[in-house]
Parts: C-alpha cells; sequence; structure tokens
C-alpha cells in the first residue's frame, strides 16, 4: 500500500521525464514532508493528550460524570489541535493552490494565480514575531496585484535549518503553478 504522505522525495527513474509523476493529479497533497519541529510539537501534544485520557478515566472511575466529561473534552482538544498542526502547510491539485493555516484554510484557484516565486526577505522565525533573514516561497495573485502572500520560508516549522528541502518544496509548488496556470 503505497503512502501518499512519502510521494514528494520519492527516487525518480531516468525514464520518468514528468516533473510531476502523480496518477490523481484531483486530489489535493502537499508537495513535501512535514518538518521535524512541526512533527515533534504535534506529537508532544499528543503524548499530552494521552496523559488528560488516562486523568478522565481516573476521574470517571473516582469521581463526577461531569468532570470526567469535562476532561476528556479537553482531550478531544489537544487531539483536534494536533491533527490540525500536521495539517497545515501548501497544498496543491488541478484545482488550485491551498495554503491552509492553524485556524483558517483557503484556496486559490490556479486562474487567479499570476506568479510563484522564491524570493529574499525577512521572515518570520517558527512564525514567531520575530523575523530573521531569510527566503520565501511567495504568490502573486491577480486580484491583489500589489501584495504577495508567503507560503513557505526557509524559517518555518517544516525547513529550519532544512534549506535543501525547502528548496525542492519550492520547485516542486512552482512546477504545480507553472503546469496549472491557465490564462
Amino acid at each position: 500500500m503505497p503512502l501518499p504522505f512519502l510521494t514528494a522525495d520519492r527516487a525518480f527513474e531516468a525514464a520518468d521525464d514528468v516533473a510531476l509523476p502523480f496518477e490523481d493529479r484531483e486530489r489535493w497533497r502537499r508537495p513535501y514532508r512535514p518538518g521535524p519541529w512541526r512533527v515533534g510539537v504535534a506529537a508532544l501534544a499528543l503524548l499530552l493528550a494521552s496523559y488528560v485520557l488516562f486523568a478522565a478515566v481516573i476521574i470517571a472511575l473516582t469521581g463526577s460524570a461531569s468532570e470526567a466529561g469535562a476532561v476528556f473534552g479537553c482531550s478531544l482538544l489537544v487531539i483536534a489541535a494536533a491533527l490540525r498542526l500536521l495539517r497545515m502547510g501548501v497544498w496543491v491539485s488541478d484545482r488550485g493552490l491551498r495554503h491552509v493555516r492553524f485556524l483558517l484554510t483557503r484556496t486559490l484557484p490556479w486562474e487567479r494565480v499570476v506568479a510563484v516565486r522564491t524570493v529574499q526577505q525577512p521572515v518570520r522565525w517558527l512564525g514567531l514575531p520575530r523575523t530573521v533573514q531569510g527566503q520565501a516561497l511567495t504568490v502573486g495573485r491577480r486580484d491583489r496585484p500589489e501584495e504577495a502572500t508567503q507560503l513557505l520560508t526557509t524559517h518555518g516549522a517544516d525547513f529550519l535549518a532544512r534549506a535543501e528541502a525547502f528548496d525542492r518544496a519550492a520547485d516542486a509548488v512552482e512546477a504545480w503553478a507553472a503546469e496549472n496556470r491557465r490564462g
């Protein structure tokens, strides 16, 4: 059974002349693997959720059901937050470009994409207010020509200290944009 999250880094054969070797191009996919910072924080959150679930069981056995339900609800919130953290990033398909953030998801059809390019500029370090000099993958839109939206950065949770992975991901998103942009 193929694992879809491993397809971004699979080895290409010399006979592969297609830049984007995916069978189902209608399916939304992230063209890179989640980074170790993102996976590590999500794993710690899931570990915390397991302790909270265990506490809910203990409270249910010794205390009231309403208190156990409240603690169980808290653990479900932590699990949902960890799973959403793992879903964050840039996703592509034939329909467009999807930028998934923690609380917000925006989908941009390829028809509204003017350019996707890598630029050198100040970027946020791990999403915090502190900025450092780095690279960002930006998208220019038809409906907002004066503003370029940052999709990926070299100092984000997926690419911190992984410059080659950022370059591969940026190239993959740029290839999707070049192939799918119409008009």
